[in-house]
């Protein structure tokens, strides 16, 4: 019998799969207590984290016998890849568990910046009818929209934004033109500084690496088209916050949703104070009750492969 510890939230049937076979500790805060991590992972043989357990340093360091790691989602930012396959350690990420969540997110922010009706509420209460200042909204039919990273997750925004009667492009950095992917997901190959000048909603779907870190800085945001909608789901290093925050107040930028942030919890901070249709949301893109159950049985299944 295995000892499998868990440090972050997990699907509590998924975790009875586990405990129904090996050792399972099982503390979704096990995360915010760093030496009892550590205790927890010298005596493991598989560790299952989400993005918050830094595996990294000192923890790769403990986990002196563990044979896999299981991550509950699919950016390995978090973890020090190498260092645990050089201690023999297979890294198992989530692939493909989380896309419609994340696709889904995509659509419902784009509809609602496009169309900027949906703030309305606290002013009507007040006896306000906004409905000269609301009528300018835009349809979501009709627009082009750029998507930056074409996985699983950027295939799936393609297809839900297909069935809407968007136009798709699309730009991954690993992959050419002539990828089947493209128009198998009825999006059309586009580079990265076309991509950004014709799109009316911008999506991004890449990993924090370091030709990703800043991508979407100042000048890149400058280049957008005069009202369009910046997404972020990927992670917080690839865009500027501030440039984010400086072209909502001046226009230039039509309205933004950010997933994602460098420092996560997101501190108190006036960057965002005053910013016009801005949706800020906790890391809560890829995480509903139902991808959550896909992501946390298909992590069990494969550390319980592993650990055969």
């Amino acid at each position: 019998m295995a000892r499998i510890v868990i440090s972050e939230f997990m699907d509590e049937r998924a975790v009875g799969q586990l405990s129904s076979l090996h050792e399972v500790l099982y503390e979704p805060k096990l995360v915010d207590d760093p030496a009892r991590l550590l205790d927890a992972a010298a005596a493991c043989d598989a560790l299952i984290v989400r993005n918050r357990t830094q595996v990294r340093g000192e923890l790769v360091a403990a986990l002196g016998r563990c044979r896999v790691l299981g991550r509950l989602g699919v950016g390995l930012d978090n973890i020090d890849v190498g260092a645990c396959e050089a201690r023999g350690m297979q890294v198992i990420p989530a692939t493909g568990a989380n896309a419609l969540s994340v696709a889904e997110y995509v659509i419902a922010a784009s509809m609602l910046l496009l169309r900027g009706a949906f703030a309305s509420t606290a002013s009507m209460a007040q006896g306000g009818w906004p409905r000269t200042a609301l009528g300018n909204g835009r349809e979501t039919a009709g627009k082009t929209l750029g998507i930056i990273g074409f996985g699983s997750i950027g295939r799936t925004v393609a297809r839900l934004a297909r069935g809407l009667g968007m136009e798709v492009i699309a730009f991954d950095a690993v992959m050419d033109a002539g990828d089947a992917a493209f128009s198998t997901a009825g999006a059309a190959f586009a580079g990265l500084d076309e991509l950004v000048r014709r799109s009316d909603v911008v999506t991004l779907h890449v990993p924090l690496v370091d030709s990703t870190r800043g991508l979407f800085n100042a000048p890149r945001i400058a280049a957008m088209k005069k009202g369009a909608v910046l997404i972020n789901t990927s992670r917080g290093h690839i865009v500027d916050a501030m440039a984010v925050a400086a072209a909502l107040k001046s226009g230039a930028l039509g309205g933004a949703a950010i997933d994602v942030f460098d420092v996560e919890p997101l501190p108190a901070s006036p960057v965002f104070e005053d910013c016009p249709n801005l949706v800020l949301t906790p890391h809560v893109s890829g995480v509903t009750a139902e991808s959550n159950e896909r992501v946390s049985f298909l992590i069990a299944n494969k550390v319980l492969e592993a650990l055969r």
